[in-house]
Protein backbone atom coordinates (compact mmCIF):
# COMPACT_ATOMS: atom_id res chain seq x y z
CA UNK A 1 0.00 0.00 0.00
CA UNK A 2 1.00 3.38 -0.93
CA UNK A 3 1.02 6.28 1.86
CA UNK A 4 0.91 9.78 1.23
CA UNK A 5 3.97 11.97 1.78
CA UNK A 6 3.68 15.44 3.44
CA UNK A 7 6.30 18.38 2.64
CA UNK A 8 6.87 21.19 5.17
CA UNK A 9 8.99 24.57 5.11
CA UNK A 10 11.70 25.15 7.76
CA UNK A 11 12.79 28.57 7.38
CA UNK A 12 15.11 28.34 11.24
CA UNK A 13 16.37 26.11 13.32
CA UNK A 14 13.40 26.94 15.93
CA UNK A 15 11.20 25.69 13.26
CA UNK A 16 13.05 22.48 13.06
CA UNK A 17 12.81 21.45 16.19
CA UNK A 18 9.08 23.01 16.54
CA UNK A 19 8.22 20.05 13.83
CA UNK A 20 10.30 17.42 15.47
CA UNK A 21 8.30 17.92 18.68
CA UNK A 22 5.16 17.96 17.03
CA UNK A 23 6.51 14.53 15.48
CA UNK A 24 7.05 13.51 18.85
CA UNK A 25 3.55 14.32 20.05
CA UNK A 26 1.59 12.82 17.51
CA UNK A 27 3.14 8.78 18.37
CA UNK A 28 2.76 9.30 21.89
CA UNK A 29 4.66 6.99 23.16
CA UNK A 30 4.28 4.06 21.27
CA UNK A 31 7.49 2.97 19.72
CA UNK A 32 8.36 4.24 16.10
CA UNK A 33 11.28 3.93 13.66
CA UNK A 34 12.10 6.92 11.86
CA UNK A 35 14.78 7.58 9.19
CA UNK A 36 16.36 10.85 8.78
CA UNK A 37 18.56 11.57 5.45
CA UNK A 38 19.78 15.31 3.87
CA UNK A 39 23.44 16.14 3.69
CA UNK A 40 25.58 17.53 6.28
CA UNK A 41 24.21 20.58 8.01
CA UNK A 42 20.43 19.73 7.04
CA UNK A 43 18.75 19.84 10.55
CA UNK A 44 18.62 15.98 11.24
CA UNK A 45 19.94 16.58 14.57
CA UNK A 46 17.94 19.71 15.70
CA UNK A 47 14.75 17.90 14.00
CA UNK A 48 15.69 15.39 16.88
CA UNK A 49 16.53 17.51 19.64
CA UNK A 50 12.99 18.80 19.06
CA UNK A 51 11.36 15.89 19.20
CA UNK A 52 13.27 14.71 22.31
CA UNK A 53 12.39 17.94 24.03
CA UNK A 54 8.51 17.48 23.44
CA UNK A 55 9.03 13.73 25.30
CA UNK A 56 10.74 15.62 28.26
CA UNK A 57 13.86 15.03 27.48
CA UNK A 58 16.30 18.26 29.54
CA UNK A 59 19.74 17.57 28.68
CA UNK A 60 21.68 18.32 26.61
CA UNK A 61 20.67 16.73 22.85
CA UNK A 62 24.00 15.56 21.02
CA UNK A 63 24.51 13.69 17.98
CA UNK A 64 25.99 10.14 18.52
CA UNK A 65 28.21 10.79 15.83
CA UNK A 66 31.23 8.82 17.45
CA UNK A 67 29.12 6.37 19.76
CA UNK A 68 26.94 5.21 16.52
CA UNK A 69 23.10 5.29 19.47
CA UNK A 70 22.48 7.89 22.32
CA UNK A 71 19.70 6.17 24.61
CA UNK A 72 17.19 8.71 26.21
CA UNK A 73 14.91 6.57 28.48
CA UNK A 74 11.39 7.52 29.25
CA UNK A 75 8.96 6.90 31.56
CA UNK A 76 7.14 4.53 29.08
CA UNK A 77 9.59 3.61 26.65
CA UNK A 78 13.00 4.23 25.56
CA UNK A 79 14.24 6.73 22.55
CA UNK A 80 17.50 5.47 20.78
CA UNK A 81 18.96 8.07 18.33
CA UNK A 82 21.09 6.97 15.88
CA UNK A 83 23.76 9.07 14.06
CA UNK A 84 25.81 5.85 11.27
CA UNK A 85 27.49 8.75 9.57
CA UNK A 86 30.62 7.69 10.73
CA UNK A 87 30.11 3.94 10.24
CA UNK A 88 32.59 2.66 8.25
CA UNK A 89 31.02 -0.76 7.91
CA UNK A 90 27.47 -2.34 9.06
CA UNK A 91 29.93 -4.80 11.22
CA UNK A 92 30.20 -1.90 13.42
CA UNK A 93 26.17 -2.28 13.94
CA UNK A 94 26.34 -5.75 14.46
CA UNK A 95 29.26 -5.49 17.42
CA UNK A 96 26.83 -2.77 18.92
CA UNK A 97 24.47 -5.81 18.78
CA UNK A 98 21.87 -3.16 17.07
CA UNK A 99 18.92 -5.59 16.36
CA UNK A 100 18.44 -5.22 20.41
CA UNK A 101 17.48 -1.95 20.05
CA UNK A 102 14.56 -2.13 17.27
CA UNK A 103 11.73 -3.90 19.62
CA UNK A 104 7.81 -3.13 19.20
CA UNK A 105 8.01 0.11 22.27
CA UNK A 106 10.93 1.79 21.11
CA UNK A 107 11.22 5.23 19.44
CA UNK A 108 14.57 4.80 17.02
CA UNK A 109 15.38 7.63 15.26
CA UNK A 110 17.93 7.05 12.80
CA UNK A 111 20.40 9.72 10.80
CA UNK A 112 22.06 8.39 7.53
CA UNK A 113 20.37 4.95 7.70
CA UNK A 114 22.19 4.42 4.34
CA UNK A 115 25.09 3.56 5.81
CA UNK A 116 23.79 0.57 8.38
CA UNK A 117 21.92 -1.46 5.48
CA UNK A 118 21.18 -4.04 5.16
CA UNK A 119 20.85 -4.52 8.86
CA UNK A 120 18.66 -1.78 9.70
CA UNK A 121 15.08 -2.84 9.89
CA UNK A 122 12.71 -1.25 7.68
CA UNK A 123 11.42 2.45 9.18
CA UNK A 124 7.50 3.68 9.52
CA UNK A 125 8.45 6.69 8.30
CA UNK A 126 11.45 8.16 6.15
CA UNK A 127 12.72 11.94 6.78
CA UNK A 128 14.07 13.38 3.47
CA UNK A 129 15.23 17.41 4.42
CA UNK A 130 16.68 19.26 1.47
CA UNK A 131 18.59 22.90 1.44
CA UNK A 132 17.33 25.58 -0.74
CA UNK A 133 18.72 28.55 -0.51
CA UNK A 134 17.84 29.72 3.61
CA UNK A 135 15.10 27.55 3.82
CA UNK A 136 14.93 23.63 4.71
CA UNK A 137 12.47 20.96 2.92
CA UNK A 138 11.14 18.30 4.61
CA UNK A 139 9.51 15.51 3.17
CA UNK A 140 7.78 12.91 5.27
CA UNK A 141 6.79 9.32 4.19
CA UNK A 142 5.32 6.88 5.48
CA UNK A 143 6.13 3.02 5.23
CA UNK A 144 3.38 1.66 7.17
CA UNK A 145 -0.21 2.23 9.15
CA UNK A 146 1.54 3.10 12.02
CA UNK A 147 3.92 5.69 10.42
CA UNK A 148 0.59 6.86 8.34
CA UNK A 149 -0.84 7.34 11.27
CA UNK A 150 1.43 9.66 13.19
CA UNK A 151 1.80 11.42 10.20
CA UNK A 152 -1.88 12.03 10.02
CA UNK A 153 -2.30 13.10 13.44
CA UNK A 154 0.74 15.53 12.75
CA UNK A 155 -1.07 17.01 9.77
CA UNK A 156 -4.25 17.82 11.77
CA UNK A 157 -1.79 19.32 14.39
CA UNK A 158 0.58 20.97 11.94
CA UNK A 159 -2.23 22.61 10.42
CA UNK A 160 -3.85 23.74 13.35
CA UNK A 161 -0.25 25.28 14.72
CA UNK A 162 0.75 26.66 11.50
CA UNK A 163 -2.34 28.90 10.18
Amino acid sequence: MKYPAMQFTVDNEGAMEHLGGELAKSIGQSGLIVYLSGELGAGKTTFVRGFLRALGVLHTVKSPTYTLVEPYELDQTTVYHFDLYRLNSSLELEAIGVRDYFYEQAICLVEWPQKGAPLLPLPDLMLDITIKQNARFVEMKANNNRGNDALQILGRSATTHHQ
